[in-house]
């Protein structure tokens, strides 16, 4: 994982010298991120611009334009892009009468994918905003100053540029918790683990895998999942072939994550704009391995209908159940299991602390998660630190799901517990660091050496202080409604007119029964002996599921002896007014 981020000092200078006072602080990424493309591109181009011009004079006219594109992209180096214009970013800098005119010429002289890139940028109306500021010369040549070639920035480093780019912009514009996006040493935890037990099988000969994200984003987590199998992973020269795809609904991530598969020549076409939830783009598409991190605490109301509909047919997605609107990430967890390929797929997928454990025993929650449970799918979770992302500070969680488990795991459900920062002064463990400076509401980084204590403690799948192992039947339970009798007023039981014993509804009450126990066996040594004439109403009895996280992991401290403290409070001399004394007792005690 790099460790050392490209200088972005230039973001600071353009908003400084340029667009302040004209653009509002959130809409400084709406600005620079389009033109950190087009300034990409064009860096790229440099040296292919003679040789697509050439061909373009030579050839235009003479064959169709189907046929002419394969021909200019060769002549542009096999690139996915090219410019038939005369101008280039720079020429545009020589004279500021005809910028306006020459500025749309560039923009129009590039071929349909890059078109379609800044449509979804919605460029046409910065462009407007800048003329009419009379800014658009300034920016341009603003934009030139900007070093973007090859030799400066790499793929990866370019990677990096996007992701400031877009923290800093939504950073100022105060997204909500479920509008970030991921941190690469988050993701690289997420494809680490998942690759754990597969470097054999994606090191045979002829290997085609398929990678997926179903809230895309920016397309991070799919590029770095297939570079790391590229370059880390399999080191041999047999490599095998990756296809990466993504869905995302907003038009500017879609548009980032398009540009940076053009530009590093990846599946440009794999890349759909939309809906996931309402309009899934690749319905009959099935993938080996799916990463994503969906919006949580996000309101899918809007959706709701055409979920619903759906959720009626039993080969739909949804069919298991449907979580509370103001809440979609089972939903998005429910497509992704849908989209596994059946002969082995895994999904490393991260959410917050809700789809463990909300909704009781019947609820959509519930049921969803007794399907994925039950149906063996959920292999390992692992918690987090707090303070992991660059939007929000809540704590969260990676779950990881296998149709095609080892043996040793079937049946079984690993928790790893890695929340706890490590503290080097104090000597504490833990399984991230703080950062030397706060990235937004990102504070803790996990670092290469914690991730690697996490893929062991996977790969070893053994018990310890970090790492728990349960049955599958562990987390369900019976919600068995506990029902006593109803009595007159000479304490004698009153029965119905077909004889039964009639409920008193008022001394009704609910007990969670594990899903291992038999319930008339718990009732009679676990109600019977406290409640003589407790009875469950079979009628009411539910079965729920849930991931009490927290709880496996609890450790009891036990209290200090009281004779200890006290020894301790009368060996103490301070003074009335003695500030420090006062202070140590204080400490003393509620330690």
């Amino acid at each position: 994982m790099p460790q050392d981020r490209p200088d972005v000092k230039f973001i600071f200078d353009i908003t400084d010298k340029v667009l302040w006072n004209t653009f509002r602080k959130n809409e400084i990424g709406d600005v620079l991120l389009p033109f950190v493309v087009i300034r990409r591109l064009d860096c790229i181009l440099k040296e292919k611009n003679n040789a697509v011009h050439e061909a373009y004079e030579k050839f235009k006219g003479k064959v169709a334009d189907d046929r002419l594109d394969p021909i200019l992209k060769k002549a542009a180096g096999n690139l996915n892009f090219y410019n038939i214009s005369r101008h280039t970013l720079e020429s545009l800098t020589e004279s500021t009468k005809t910028i306006e005119i020459d500025f749309h010429n560039y923009l129009n002289g590039f071929n349909q994918v890059v078109t379609d890139i800044l449509e979804n940028f919605q460029f046409e109306k910065v462009v407007a905003r800048l003329i009419k500021n009379k800014l658009l010369y300034e920016m341009v040549k603003a934009i030139n100053h900007v070093d973007l070639s090859l030799t400066k920035y790499d793929n990866h480093q370019m990677g990096y540029i996007f992701e400031e780019l877009i923290r800093i912009s939504n950073e100022q514009s105060n997204e909500t918790a479920g509008e970030h996006f991921t941190p690469r040493d988050v993701i690289e935890l997420m494809y680490k683990v998942m690759f754990s037990t597969k470097k054999d099988e994606l090191a045979q000969p002829g290997i085609i895998r398929t990678i997926y994200d179903p809230t895309m984003g920016t397309g991070g987590m799919v590029n770095l999942a297939k570079n790391y199998i590229l370059d880390e992973l399999i080191t041999s020269d047999q490599k095998p072939t990756i296809f990466t795809y993504g869905q995302e609904i907003n038009e500017q991530s879609y548009a980032i994550a398009r540009s940076e598969a053009l530009i590093t020549g990846g599946d440009v076409e794999n890349i759909k704009h939309g809906n996931t939830l309402t309009d899934d783009q690749f319905p009959d598409k099935k993938f080996h391995f799916q990463l994503a991190n969906p919006p949580y605490g996000v309101t899918w109301a809007k959706d709701y209908s055409a979920v619903l509909n759906e959720s009626m047919n039993p080969a739909g997605r949804f069919y298991n159940g449907l979580p509370s609107k103001s809440d979609g990430q089972l939903l998005f967890l429910q497509h992704m299991i849908s989209k596994m390929e059946p002969n082995g797929g895994k999904i490393a997928v991260v959410t917050n602390g809700s789809p463990l454990f909300s909704g009781n025993a019947g609820s959509g929650e519930s049921d969803i998660r007794k399907y994925i449970i039950s149906s063996d799918l959920l292999d390992c979770i692992v918690s987090l630190p707090k303070d992991m992302f660059y939007n929000t500070g809540i704590g969260t969680f990676i779950w990881f799901l296998d149709n095609n488990k080892p043996a040793h795991r079937r049946g079984k459900v690993q928790l790893i517990n890695a929340s706890d920062v490590e503290d080097r002064r104090a000597g504490t463990k833990g399984f991230a660091v703080p950062n030397k400076r706060s990235l937004g509401n990102k504070r803790n980084e996990i670092q290469a050496i914690h991730i690697d204590e996490v893929v062991q403690l996977y790969t070893d799948f053994e018990e310890n202080t970090y790492s728990k192992i349960f049955p599958n039947d562990f987390f369900g339970y019976f919600s068995a409604t506990v029902e006593q009798p109803e009595k007159n007023a000479k304490g004698e039981i009153v029965k119905d007119k077909n004889g039964n014993v009639k409920a008193d509804s008022k001394k009704r009450s609910t007990e969670r029964i594990p899903l291992t126990e038999k319930i008339q066996e718990y009732f009679k040594e676990n109600i019977i002996p406290h409640v003589p004439d407790a009875f469950p109403d079979p009628n009411k009895i539910k079965i729920g599921y849930e991931i009490n996280f927290s709880k496996y992991f609890y450790q009891y401290i036990p209290l200090r002896p009281s004779k200890e403290i006290q020894a301790e409070i009368e060996a103490l001399e301070f003074g009335a007014n003695d500030e420090k004394g006062i202070s140590n007792l204080i400490k003393e005690l509620f330690d």
